[in-house]
């Protein structure tokens, strides 16, 4: 379970979105942070490109433990770019 503290603004503002909707302040935040938290995890460099990852080839056949140290780059990167 979570709480969350909004500012006055921010709160008249979800309640009078939750009240369009016709939902429950609750309901409307639990939506809103399952969108949020899935465009954000689609956006996860590591999901995008997990079909690829550990695929590389050589020439004496798979290539060994590529997707962790591909993975690790990646994320690195990523951090380096916020």
């Amino acid at each position: 379970m979570r709480s969350l503290r909004l500012d006055p603004d921010l709160d008249s503002r979800v309640r009078r979105a939750a009240e369009l909707e016709a939902s429950s302040v609750s309901e409307f935040l639990r939506r809103a942070a399952t969108e949020r938290a899935d465009r954000t995890l689609a956006n996860d460099p590591s999901e995008r490109l997990s079909y690829a990852i550990g695929a590389v080839k050589t020439e004496l056949g798979q290539a060994r433990d590529t997707g962790g140290a591909f993975a690790d780059l990646v994320e690195a990167k990523h951090r380096r770019r916020r």
